[in-house]
This record gives C-alpha cells, sequence and structure tokens, in this order.
C-alpha cells in the first residue's frame, strides 16, 4: 500500500515524537522544534527543525536521534535517505510548545 506525502509525513512527525531533548526531558516535537519535514519525488525526508538555543551542545546528539528514529521508516522504505536542516528563523521561543510540554516543564503564560 503507498501511502500519500500526506500521510508518510504523519508517520515521520509520530516517530520524532520519540526524540526526546536530552536537555528538558520532552520530545522535540511537543517542544515545537520540529517546523516541516519535506519529501522530494524519491521520498527522501528533509527534517526542518530548530534548537533551543543556538549554541546548543547536543545538536549534534539531537540529529543522530532523529536519524536513528527514522531508521525504521526508511527499513521498511517509508521513507527514503533523511537530511536534518537546522534553522535559526523563525527563532524558537515557549510559546511553540505544545500545552502537553508547557506543563512537562511547568511554564505559564
Amino acid at each position: 500500500m503507498v501511502m500519500s506525502k500526506e500521510e508518510t509525513k504523519e508517520r515521520v512527525m509520530a516517530e520524532l515524537e520519540k526524540v526526546i531533548d536530552p536537555e528538558l526531558g520532552v520530545d522535540i516535537v511537543n517542544l515545537g522544534l520540529i517546523y516541516d519535514v519535506k519529501l522530494d519525488e524519491e521520498d527522501n525526508a528533509t527534517v526542518v527543525m530548530t534548537l533551543t538555543s543556538m549554541g546548543c551542545p547536543l545538536a549534534g546528539t539531537i540529529v543522530n536521534d532523529i536519524k536513528m528514529a527514522l531508521t525504521e521508516l526508511q527499513e521498511f522504505k517509508e521513507i527514503g535517505k533523511v537530511d536534518v536542516d537546522i534553522v535559526w528563523s523563525p527563532t524558537w521561543d515557549k510559546s511553540m510548545m505544545s500545552r502537553y510540554a508547557k506543563l512537562a516543564l511547568g511554564v505559564h503564560e
């Protein structure tokens, strides 16, 4: 069964919810760090994301964790190659977090 691009993106996002920010202990999706998942014609995936700060010492760890989380989708040929594109615009702030992440981290608005 061939999935639509939208279904594939949803599967990728579900897998990315398993990637936990090592400093904050909340997944990168609920933290609002994932801006987009782009799929090309061959279903190669580019995860467009940011980090909570430019000097994040764990950037490499998070990128590796993303690639590991998506390995199963690659094995089942749901996606091809995985790239991670770290961007700084728009700048991340606490308002991008989900309600769950705000509750988990005790963030009050």
